[in-house]
């Protein structure tokens, strides 16, 4: 079984998103806390993936923080960027074993929305064979739309990841019947793409109550997680935080999908 192709047998893989441990570093200048530390010990905890963004204003992960992450994490890597041709580049010569290209705003706290695939398709199709071509998994972080899912197909990218930000923060407010509205929207979405012949990830908001249903999907194959685990490693540490949501991920896979 290939883990970057096939499910895994106890959920999807778990992706951590260290961004926000760098962002806690820049906050006070200096190297501690340390973004590759925090992968090795998330890797510790269970972590089957490393996802990271650079972005083009550098307010988190940086350069040399790539370069690290390259020589010290013996797991995959997943190189979120925008769809520059710096950007590119850089993951050309990083040669990370995935990359997911997002929109970016130099103005937004974090990633607001998803890629607008079908707006700019010959860009995206350009990017998506570059990066093949280095042997580079693409997905491509878009809403639960019909119309982008359609453009993801036509770009030759063999994943997309759908943002479930709506969705989880729904849950996180108590509104049920905005969660559900979401949820039915990626539903739909994940059905789409897979009758496409698309591999479909998930990310974006997810908690430890948000998780459990999506990870209960059976075509959901990677969840990535960031912000929400780094928060709860502040009270439990880094690679108990892992652990937790992997338990998350493990216990509602063990379930059929509500």
């Amino acid at each position: 079984m290939n883990p970057l192709v096939d499910p895994a047998p106890r959920g999807p893989l778990l992706g951590v998103n260290i961004d926000h441990v760098a962002t806690l570093r820049n906050a006070r200048g200096g190297a501690h806390p340390d973004p590759v530390e925090a992968a090795l010990h998330a890797l510790r905890g269970g972590a089957d993936i490393i996802t990271f963004h650079l972005r083009e204003d550098r307010r988190h992960i940086r350069d040399e923080d790539v370069s690290r992450l390259r020589e010290q994490v013996r797991a995959p890597l997943n190189f979120e960027s925008a769809l520059t041709g710096e950007m590119l580049e850089l993951i050309e010569r990083a040669r990370p074993r995935m990359a997911c290209l997002v929109p970016e705003r130099r103005q937004e706290l974090t990633t607001e929305g998803g890629l607008d695939v079908l707006g700019q398709l010959p860009r995206v199709r350009e990017a998506c064979a570059r990066l093949a071509a280095i042997d580079c998994r693409v997905s491509l972080f878009i809403e639960a739309d019909p119309a982008q899912i359609d453009a993801a197909v036509q770009s030759g990218a063999p994943c997309i990841e759908l943002h479930t930000g709506a969705y989880a923060d729904a849950v996180e407010a108590g509104d049920q019947a905005t969660a559900q509205r979401q949820l039915a929207r990626i539903r739909e979405g994940i059905a789409r793409a897979r009758a496409a012949g698309l591999q479909t990830h998930a990310g974006h908001g997810l908690t430890l109550r948000s998780t459990p249903v999506l990870a209960a999907m059976p075509e959901v194959r990677e969840l990535h997680i960031g912000h929400a685990l780094v928060g709860h490693a502040l009270f439990v540490g880094i690679e108990q935080s892992v652990r937790d949501f992997k338990a998350c991920i493990e216990s509602a896979a063990a379930r059929p999908a509500g």
